[in-house]
């Protein structure tokens, strides 16, 4: 059960909470209600009977007891003698049969009250007894009123009723407006969820979560809470301008031992050294070049956005790798909804060119340093939006670590090592290209080889946001 309860939205644990609260107190207050009504009727149906016998003691005391004895409504008065044997009554009681038996006589006598069966007296239900005593000590008797219990029981059925009714009504109205009342405390707590799934996914890296203008707690976690991301954004600006600077400083040195070490292998100078320097200043190259690509996708800097052919953009990109290591080929196929067809058509996106053409180049770049025989490179068009894929017929990633390859520096197996070219940022940079141009990239087992699925936002739907 209390996993059950965990499992709950907060409104809906606070409406539980809240309402069995309020059930439990409703229920001790409708209890306690019910049992003082019942013993203020009580109460009151005895009072009213003990009046009445006490009318009729004060007639038998001043001697002017008449026959039969006045009452009022359906009353049942008897006065019994020492014996319990009727010496006179109202015209509601039986002159022969006493309404009590001696031993509840002697109860009465006592000044208790009790209840007795109504058929003595030729009544429904039951009767509230009580008795007085009245006469001179030589002579004295017992003036015995009952009153029905009838009254009394419709009050008590009534009430319960009223109980039993009212209280799911009241605790209906009261889970709506507790449903509606908490809605509106939690309303500013979702405008901060909203507000923090925005942060990061959009493009202007200064966003910061909604204040609400009043100074309650929510309003003071808000404010803590933009604190906290200002600190982060700033931390990890220096980080990406650090980045940024040194890869730009590093270019220039690196440049220049690059050129000296050509000119010095032209010259066969350094014997050897020269060819074994070359390869690993290259890659230093390339990897300060990752770094300064990746530090500029991450500040948002790129090229403007317009529709982008796919087809075209793909077929310029694989004519690069005409000299590649293994051939590297091309499939467009657009499509109605999600059935493929053969017609080559226009297919576009809302993106920056210059990105499309760096990510599929790192794709390919990845895919040939691995491939077999063979890359292709598929355009697709579904009802969801573009596909673009890149496939190759190598040795393929494990399941556990297909999201580990887009972190920095990731390299896997001895196949996928930094003796086979890459610099481990490649993929990096193309999930951060792809995502601030409305797409996303996931890796899938080819059998044999990898297959990268790039999908994109149809152009409409990047137009309208």
């Amino acid at each position: 059960m209390t996993g059950r309860f965990a499992r709950l939205s907060l409104r809906w644990r606070l409406m539980a909470l809240g309402l069995a609260g309020v059930t439990g107190a409703l229920l001790v207050g409708g209890l306690l209600l019910y049992a003082a009504m019942s013993e203020t009727l009580e109460r009151g149906t005895v009072t009213a009977a003990r009046a009445s016998a006490s009318d009729v003691a004060a007639l038998v005391n001043d001697g002017r007891l008449p026959a039969p004895v006045p009452v009022g409504g359906a009353l049942v008065v008897q006065v019994l003698d020492p014996q319990n044997r009727v010496t006179g009554g109202s015209v509601t009681a039986d002159r022969l049969t006493s309404l009590v038996s001696p031993q509840e006589r002697r109860e009465l006598a006592e000044g208790q009250s009790l209840t007795v069966p109504g058929a003595r007296a030729g009544v429904d239900g039951s009767l509230r007894v009580v008795g007085v005593e009245a006469g001179p000590a030589s002579a004295r008797v017992l003036v015995v009123a009952g009153v029905p219990t009838a009254d009394l029981e419709t009050s008590r059925r009534l009430l319960r009723s009223l109980l039993i009714v009212l209280l799911p009504l009241f605790l209906l109205v009261l889970a709506l407006i507790a449903w509606r009342v908490i809605g509106m405390a939690l309303a500013p707590v979702e405008q901060l969820r909203r507000g923090a799934a925005r942060i990061g996914r959009e493009e202007d890296p200064t966003e910061r979560l909604p204040v609400l203008p009043a100074r309650d707690e929510i309003s003071a976690l808000a404010q803590t809470l933009n604190e906290m991301l200002e600190r982060l954004w700033s931390a990890d600006a220096k980080q990406r301008a650090f980045v940024a600077d040194a890869a730009h400083e590093l270019r220039s040195p690196l440049a220049t031992m690059r050129t000296q070490l050509e000119v010095a292998q032209r010259m066969g100078q350094g014997e050897g050294l020269p060819a074994e320097l070359l390869p690993e200043v290259r890659r230093l190259a390339a990897i300060v070049e990752d770094l300064l690509e990746l530090a500029r996708s991450e500040t948002g800097q790129r090229g403007a956005a317009r529709e982008v052919d796919l087809v075209q953009l793909a077929g310029r990109v694989v004519r690069r790798y005409g000299d590649a290591r293994v051939p590297v080929r091309l499939e467009a196929r657009p499509c109605e909804g999600n059935r493929l067809s053969p017609e080559t058509e226009a297919i576009t996106v809302l993106a920056a060119e210059v990105d499309l053409d760096r990510a599929l180049a790192n794709l390919l770049d990845n895919a040939v340093r691995h491939a077999r025989t063979e890359v292709l490179v598929s355009v697709a068009k579904r009802s969801s939006g573009p596909v673009l894929a890149v496939r190759d017929d190598g040795h393929g990633i494990p399941a556990q670590e297909v999201e580990r390859v887009f972190d920095r520096f990731a390299r896997l197996g001895e196949a996928r090592d930094r003796d086979s070219g890459g610099s481990g940022l490649g993929l990096p940079i193309t999930r951060e290209l792809l995502r601030r141009n409305g797409a996303h990239i996931r890796l899938e087992d080819a059998r044999p080889g990898v297959v990268a699925v790039v999908e994109f936002e149809t152009a409409e739907r990047r137009l309208s946001q």
